[in-house]
């Protein structure tokens, strides 16, 4: 049986989606050899509560693991294509989830870029440390995705079992968080209503906002 993740993270997950996604800022992603800080992500609600949610129409063979414990993993298709990482939040059965949108590759930049080898030539950032770090590695759920060599087949999985690890910041962030609609939502979901998307300010791995083209 899968571990669960640290009682730290446990406790944090086990929150609604809403509160828990913009305490996930700074928080590391660990994957197949790449260590991702997390910069950007959005929070959904389950069953009924979010109408931009996989989730929103109840359990369904694709959305089994939004209605596991916290912790759990969802990996989906988006446009049939790119794989989305997501972390399983709130009470088990509640179907809330954090999409981890972009980030900052701290470890495995060659194995990243390997990964992304299709990507655009290297264009730098500024990170709030004030490091220089290759911008659009993890820009974006998909890249994201991509630079941990996630798999379709890690979905349902925890947290703690690997190969995927979450690692809470050991301070509180100092850059601002800005909050504002989610990306590429349609309908209600996808309004100022719903400001459930969470960023650092000005940091440069930050997404392009883009609202659903229906």
């Amino acid at each position: 049986m899968a571990e669960h993740p640290s009682p730290a993270v446990r406790h944090l997950l086990a929150g609604d989606p809403v509160d828990v996604a913009p305490r996930l800022l700074g928080a590391i992603v660990r994957s197949r050899g790449v260590a991702v800080r997390l910069t950007e992500v959005e929070a959904y609600r389950g069953v009924g509560e979010d109408p931009g949610s996989h989730a929103h129409r109840g359990l369904t063979p694709r959305t089994t693991p939004m209605f596991g414990p916290p912790g759990t993993v969802y990996v989906y298709l988006s446009y049939g294509m790119h794989r989305c990482l997501n972390v399983v939040c709130g009470p088990e059965g509640s179907a809330g989830a954090v999409l981890l949108r972009a980030g900052e590759v701290l470890e495995g930049v060659d194995i990243a870029r390997q990964r992304r080898a299709a990507a655009a030539p290297r264009r730098t950032g500024v990170c709030a440390t004030g490091i220089i770090i290759e911008r659009d590695l993890a820009r974006g759920p998909a890249r994201l995705a991509t630079c941990l060599g996630i798999e379709l087949t890690d979905t349902g999985g925890m947290l703690s079992a690997g190969p995927i690890t979450l690692e809470l910041p050991d301070l509180a962030p100092t850059v601002p968080i800005e909050q504002g609609p989610r990306v590429g939502v349609s309908g209600p979901g996808g309004s100022v209503e719903h400001p459930w998307r969470n960023w650092f300010a000005g940091d440069p791995t930050v997404s392009v906002y883009r609202p659903s083209p229906r």
